[in-house]
């Protein structure tokens, strides 16, 4: 069995990764040959726990682990990410499943592309909507035929994010929150697209204004005629993870899971003859972890990653170009 660290224990890291992780059995089993889950974050000590080893340094944690045999979970914010990745790399560490986005921008994600090839890295961004039960279904009905072609998809992003923005943590914009979730199902969906338009606004909460934080959209067009429109509000007063696919012959609606406190997603499939609506169980972390583990010991790879996760960083990034964002520049090297 793969050993497992994680890198950066925020929300990402110990709000998500370890309770997945741990209800996937890692770290729970030893006299079954499963070892602890070996975590680092210099700004967050966990809580003792005997499913954990903590480590004091990414070099102590190569010296408690074996490199060639351990999956990173690199869940530091988007911003301090290339340092991490490369300091791990040196150690030895070879396999990544990384948060999203793969990259803060495209000029860090050449390099984390060009890290990858020199080292020969698994690197597999983290976009559990291509695992959601939900998304399974809608492609489900795409393949089927039965409603006829795809003519549109948009997306609904919805929630309020106040307390994490003013706290700070390394998300430089709205672009950066939610949208890699649904970009990654569109180009999954879909195919390959260009950004026709785009823009954002700030958040503001009492006399802070918190510079393209608010909220963000993006239109997309794909081959044949096919455009996507992703929507994300960050100040809306209610939370919403709507998908929308127009069909020839339908619509399909689905909600996927607002949080972890209720794992149940929703579709409803709406023809001329009526509709039908389903509630489901979609705990698409957990099925993404699990599938990006088998992918690692090669029993089912992914043969689209990380191309799909670099291709959100170069939408996010020309959709930044187009609402009017500064777009770093690559120093000579």
């Amino acid at each position: 069995m793969l050993g497992t660290l994680v890198v950066g224990l925020g929300r990402a890291g110990s709000g998500l990764h370890l309770p997945v992780l741990r209800g996937l059995g890692h770290g729970g089993g030893r006299s079954l040959g499963r070892p602890p889950i070996t975590v680092h974050d210099p700004r967050h000590r966990p809580a003792e726990a005997p499913d954990l080893a903590v480590a004091h340094s990414l070099a102590h944690a190569a010296a408690i682990t074996d490199p060639e045999r351990t999956v990173v979970h690199l869940c530091t914010g988007p911003s301090a990410r290339l340092r991490p990745l490369t300091e791990l790399v040196d150690l030895g560490f070879r396999r990544f499943l990384v948060e999203k986005p793969l990259a803060a921008d495209e000029v860090e994600l050449r390099e984390v592309l060009r890290l990858r090839e020199r080292a020969g890295l698994d690197v597999v961004p983290v976009a559990q909507w291509r695992c959601s039960e939900l998304t399974n279904r809608v492609l489900a009905v795409l393949r089927g035929g039965r409603l006829g072609a795809l003519k549109s998809v948009e997306f609904s992003q919805r929630k309020p994010r106040f307390a994490r923005t003013l706290a700070g943590d390394d998300h430089p914009s709205a672009f950066d929150v939610e949208m890699p979730h649904s970009l990654a199902v569109a180009l999954h969906v879909a195919g390959a697209a260009e950004v026709v338009g785009a823009g954002c606004a700030d958040m503001l909460l009492g006399d802070a204004v918190f510079p393209s934080m608010g909220r963000a959209w993006v239109r997309l067009r794909h081959a044949d005629g096919v455009f996507t429109d992703i929507r994300t509000d960050l100040t809306a007063p209610v939370r919403e993870r709507r998908i929308t696919v127009e069909l020839e012959g339908g619509t399909l609606i689905g909600h996927y899971p607002i949080s972890g406190a209720d794992e149940y997603a929703q579709l409803s499939v709406r023809t001329r003859g009526g509709k039908v609506d389903s509630v489901f169980r979609d705990d698409s972390l957990s099925a993404f972890v699990s599938r990006a583990y088998r992918h690692f010991t090669g029993e089912e790879p992914f043969t689209d990653e990380p191309a799909i996760g670099a291709a959100v960083v170069s939408v996010i990034a020309e959709a930044k170009r187009q609402a009017g964002l500064r777009a770093p520049v690559e120093v000579g090297r």
